[in-house]
């Protein structure tokens, strides 16, 4: 009788090295992507355009490659020119303040640019979560829960709010009546 046993280890082997190599190759590929676009959008010369949209996009760009200080100051710009943009563009572009911001631990100021995000468009689930995370970070532990719960109330089905909401109560970091009134919990 022949064993199996190295052939599946083999064909196991192959298995996992395949879907590492699959990994990598898409992480190598998003990284390129940012890459290529961080140098087309600086050949524009975007940062002295007026043009908001491509402010916006090279901040998201910034953001994801985790160069924050010049994602503030692009932000900053584009937040100059909003003067003809919808409330949505206003929303969006103080939300990645607020996340930039946030990012280098200045919640203070993030919650500045979290609220004008609300003002902007007020049930917007994304800042609400950014300002519920910024006040846990500041310890207000009882105004997180409370924005935690308007997001869910906003949409039932957001897994940031949930696992936040359970990660409070566990730690009892907000008084038993207020976690009484969320259902479910």
């Amino acid at each position: 009788m022949k064993s199996f046993l190295p052939q599946t280890y083999l064909i196991g082997l192959l298995v996992l090295l395949l879907i590492i190599a699959i990994l990598v190759g898409r992480q190598l590929l998003r990284v390129r992507e940012d890459e290529i676009n961080l140098i087309r959008l600086d050949k524009k010369n975007i940062p002295d355009s007026k043009n908001v949209a491509e402010m916006y996009e090279l901040a998201s760009v910034q953001i994801r490659k985790r160069l924050y200080p010049q994602a503030i100051t692009t932000l900053r710009k584009a937040l100059k020119l909003l003067e003809d943009e919808p409330p949505e563009a206003k929303a969006v572009i103080e939300n990645a303040m607020g996340f930039a911001l946030a990012a280098q631990d200045n919640f203070k100021n993030a919650i500045i640019h979290y609220k004008s995000a609300l003002k902007a468009k007020p049930n917007y689930p994304v800042a609400l979560n950014n300002l519920a995370f910024a006040k846990q970070r500041l310890l207000e532990y009882e105004e997180a829960f409370d924005l935690y719960k308007k997001v869910l109330e906003i949409d039932p089905k957001n897994n940031t709010a949930a696992k936040q909401l359970k990660q409070l109560e566990r730690r009892s970091l907000v008084n038993s009546s207020e976690r009484s009134k969320v259902k479910g919990f």
